[in-house]
């Protein structure tokens, strides 16, 4: 094997090596509980539902150790066209990664509570990458609370499913920890700095401004779920028919079932309208101090920047550090690194003293001895040179070896069953210059009229663009001076 360079900020002028032999597929151990996950069959449909509702659905090694193996056999079973995984319970599709129990693990043993721990983390990675790389159809249903582990077993998807009930956060700045699961990759493509907003912030989206983010593919009424299924379970594939005209079947049949998005368009959100350019002044800065020094003099929003202020300030400094590098890094990794790389970040964190300190102060003690005592307490007590020891990989030292080796991509595959981004409208604006009705009848044939997307293209274009010469349509820059883009 190569040798692997140091990865370097900002220059980043190394590569790490990246493993190419395959994980070994996990199998349950004796003392796994018995029906933490329910598989059943349905016809073409494989449903496969978390089940510990009394903890919110939160992933133990235990619900890895059965799923994973699991989709494996799915992916080479002719019977098997179709997965939905949800949650089971109804108030949630998964809150998490059960962290209380690992910082449960670490206090009292130590060492060897950091060693299951690190070891938990690799193996939902590992399933978290063979969903980003699944060759069946592959449906998760974000009903309910969707947080941390949840997200990296859906968002990954081709299809991700919101409903009503929606809640989508990444919330591991509160506890001392870093938007892992794959949002090195995720959440640095979401529109402008949208993602390093809910990296740092922990801030929780609803289920309209989930699907208006492109986080969720498809919205539909938690009641329209049964009739969903029972649809899907229903389609018979052509024996020669490829993956992505599988895909595209699904992404009709699902289609059927689209009655209206739930009314809170009005409501001020990042997502959209001037708090999305507040977003984008504030959170693309190079540093966190850049970005404080940013909220404090907005203008246009000042009650969110505050609020926004105090948010940051009770946060891991270490953690906002960590987060902010990462979005940055992460934009140019691949799927396989963002896995690889943040597997070596995790396992730091189990050695940090503020992974434990935050998970038991918020989920184990619950503030009842008071907030976490983060170390160092202060953004300014945190170095570059703490922040570097997260990234480096040293020389020889290798890297998570993934269940599919063999693939990789910069970009999601499946990405157009979201709504266009805003990279995607700013490259049509820019390349034709064509009148907003023009843009908006493009999107909305170019995507089989795709329910909202009328609605997200005319609001990026009233924000976004203004008139050139000749009526042409110019695209705007936010800038850092709210004035400057009216």
């Amino acid at each position: 094997m190569p040798l692997k360079a140091k990865i370097q900020f900002p220059g980043m002028a190394g590569k790490a090596n990246i493993a190419t032999e395959a994980a070994q597929i996990p199998r349950e151990l004796p003392g796994d509980a018995k029906d933490d996950v329910l598989f059943t069959p349905l016809f073409g449909v494989r449903h496969v539902e978390l089940n510990r509702p009394k903890k919110l659905n939160s992933l133990d090694a235990s619900m890895v150790r059965k799923i994973t193996p699991r989709l494996l056999e799915y992916e080479n079973s002719e019977l098997a066209n179709v997965i939905v995984v949800s949650g089971a319970g109804g108030k949630a599709f998964c809150a998490g990664g059960d962290v209380a129990a690992l910082a449960v693990g670490i206090k009292e043993k130590g060492e060897e509570g950091q060693k299951l721990a690190k070891e938990f983390f690799e193996l939902e990675y590992q399933l978290d990458h063979l969903i980003a790389n699944y060759t069946k159809p592959y449906i998760a249903v974000l009903d309910g609370y969707t947080m941390g582990g949840g997200v990296g077993m859906s968002v990954h998807a081709p299809f991700r499913i919101a409903t009503e009930k929606t809640k989508f956060a990444m919330p591991e700045t509160k506890i001392g920890f870093f938007p892992d699961v794959g949002a090195s990759f995720f959440l640095s493509r979401l529109d402008g700095s949208l993602g390093t907003y809910l990296a740092l912030t922990s801030e929780t989206l609803s289920a309209e401004e989930v699907f208006y983010a492109g986080i969720a593919t498809h919205y539909f009424p938690s009641s329209s779920l049964p009739a969903l299924i029972q649809r899907l379970s229903e389609l018979v594939f052509h024996d020669r028919a490829s993956f992505d005209e599988r895909l595209e079947i699904v992404n009709k049949t699902m289609a059927e079932f689209h009655t209206g998005f739930p009314d809170d368009e009005g409501k001020p959100s990042v997502v959209r309208g001037s708090l999305r350019n507040s977003v984008d002044r504030c959170f693309s800065k190079q540093s966190v101090s850049e970005i404080i020094e940013a909220l404090k003099n907005e203008t246009e929003n000042v009650e969110w920047a505050q609020n926004t202020l105090k948010t940051l300030s009770e946060r891991s400094p270490t953690s906002l550090k960590v987060a902010l590098r990462q979005m940055i890094i992460g934009k140019s990794w691949s799927i396989r690194t963002a896995f690889q790389r943040e597997q070596k970040i995790s396992s730091k964190f189990m050695e940090h003293p503020d992974f434990v300190s935050g998970v038991w102060s918020l989920l184990v003690d619950k503030l009842k001895s008071g907030a976490p005592k983060w170390q160092p307490p202060t953004l300014d007590d945190v170095t570059d040179a703490d922040v570097d020891k997260f990234f480096d990989v040293p020389p020889g030292e290798s890297l998570m070896p993934v269940l599919k080796p063999g693939v990789d991509y910069h970009e999601y595959p499946h990405k157009h069953f979201a709504l266009p981004s805003e990279e995607d409208i700013k490259k049509v604006v820019q390349d034709t210059g064509y009148p907003k009705e023009d843009i908006v009848k493009y999107f909305w044939n170019s995507t089989g009229r795709k329910a909202g997307v009328k609605n997200k293209v005319a609001e990026v274009l009233d924000r976004r663009t203004k008139a050139g010469p000749r009526g042409r349509l110019e695209w705007v820059e936010i800038t850092g001076d709210a004035t400057a883009n009216l």
